[in-house]
């Protein structure tokens, strides 16, 4: 089966984002991802796919909806069971990259949350992150980081 880890950068109250973008596009932050899904499958619902710049480069694309999306180079699966049969039979990494349906339907069995958690607050945000136990999680700051004022810090969440 594949490991899946849940890639985001969320706010102090779970914020994701507004108007499906990123509140904080942090330059640190979006090195980071780009290091971590290099060379990865990458899972995402539909508005995370339109949110993209494009296809990103080195990474393979698996977008999760209920729309008649047919693009050369995107894998596309319209049924999470379909899906979920198809990851488990896989042995490799696979990020999970959003947004925050995608995020509720995986946060249950990610092995791994590579979060971002960013020390300032949107009261404007109208998608936010799932709410998780970090109990059942061991924690390990990978960084700490500044950019812009804002404070932020990379953390590896692995299931117990």
């Amino acid at each position: 089966m594949a490991k899946l880890i849940i890639i985001a950068a969320i706010g102090k109250n779970g914020e994701l984002g507004k108007d499906n973008h990123l509140i904080w596009p942090l330059k640190g932050d979006l090195k980071f991802f780009k290091a971590q899904t290099l060379g990865h499958k990458i899972v995402m619902g539909y508005n995370t796919y339109k949110s993209l710049p494009g296809i990103l480069p080195k990474r393979e694309e698996i977008v999760l909806t209920h729309k008649n999306l047919q693009v050369e180079g995107i894998t596309v699966f319209n049924d999470f069971q379909e899906l979920t049969d198809y990851l488990h039979s896989l042995d490799e990494e696979v990020f999970i990259i959003g947004g925050a349906t995608i995020y509720k339907l995986f946060i249950d069995s990610a092995d791994t949350l590579l979060l971002t958690e960013i020390s300032k607050e949107e009261p404007m945000a109208d998608t936010y992150f799932p709410s998780f136990n970090k109990n059942d999680f061991t924690q390990e700051i990978l960084s700490e980081n500044e950019e812009n004022n804002i404070s932020y810090r990379h953390v590896r969440y692995r299931r117990k």
